[in-house]
């Protein structure tokens, strides 16, 4: 009877084991299926994020339009700052770089800011990119006026002289009128060729018009360098006679502050008043 108990109990022992085994291989192959199950749809997000990322790297909004170059009035381009150089200028410049064909926000401006640095009234340049729609602004800051060259009182100027020294020539004239410039009276011909001036003369020019307006409360018309060795200024009611700007020059300058008043008591025409000697300067009349 025992032994009929023993080998029973040995039966259920071996059926329990085979459930238990058979429900632990159930369980491993639910969580095998449930990881292949994990991984694919990890497999397919990834893969939608690519297709997605694809796609928007290819909307039309990332890419500079094709003809941005090409006109001044697209969309895709807008032009700031430039008072003195002509869009038309600028347009050909940018006309000689290709459209980039890739994402704006991988185009480098560097190359274009510099090629725009090298027109004359061009001091910097900064390209700013706009992203959806793609476009660029272009911040053009020029050189300052500060000399107008004229061969004439009553000729428009031909060129000037901008900051830092630079000659920009008539290509580029006329100049916007909210510009104020000192106007200066020059042939360009040998002896009086402004085309050589460097920024010092300039400097000595400018120099010499401030103090003529410090001293006589005018504004000076224009300086008259056509004969560089016996200088002329037009103030607004007297015309001056400098002569030859050495180290006196800024010296004998101060004297109009006494005699300009006296100028203006006279019922006599004034031809000039000479500051040209170097002891008392003199009022000389219309004959």
């Amino acid at each position: 009877m025992k032994k009929r108990l023993k080998k029973y109990d040995n039966n259920i022992n071996i059926d329990r084991r085979v459930k238990i085994n058979q429900m632990q291989r159930h369980v491993r192959r639910s969580q095998i299926t449930l990881r292949r199950v994990r991984m694919l749809i990890r497999l397919i997000i990834v893969l939608l994020l690519i297709f997605a990322g694809y796609k928007v790297y290819k909307l039309p909004q990332w890419y500079l339009d094709k003809g941005a170059f090409n006109n001044p009035h697209n969309r895709a381009l807008e032009i700031v700052g430039n008072r003195i150089t002509p869009t038309y200028r600028i347009m050909s410049v940018l006309q000689r770089t290709p459209v980039p064909q890739r994402p704006i926000y991988l185009f480098n401006t560097k190359k274009l800011e510099k090629e725009l640095e090298t027109l004359d009234p061009v001091k910097e340049v900064y390209i700013r990119r706009f992203w959806f729609p793609a476009r660029l602004d272009i911040i053009i800051i020029e050189r300052t006026p500060i000399l107008s060259i004229s061969p004439a009182e009553n000729v428009a100027p031909i060129a000037f002289f901008a900051e830092g020294g630079k000659l920009i020539g008539r290509e580029y004239m006329p100049l916007d009128p909210a510009y104020k410039t000192i106007l200066v009276l020059s042939y360009g011909t040998k002896g009086d060729d402004y085309k050589t001036w460097d920024i010092a003369k300039i400097k000595k020019i400018e120099t010499l018009a401030k103090a003529l307006e410090l001293y006589s409360h005018e504004k000076v018309k224009y300086l008259d360098f056509r004969n560089p060795k016996d200088i002329y200024a037009q103030l607004q009611s007297v015309k001056v006679r400098i002569g030859e700007m050495n180290s006196t020059t800024l010296q004998r300058i101060t004297r109009i502050t006494s005699i300009l008043p006296e100028v203006k008591t006279l019922n006599k025409k004034v031809k000039y008043i000479d500051l040209s000697w170097e002891d008392t300067p003199y009022i000389k009349l219309e004959e």
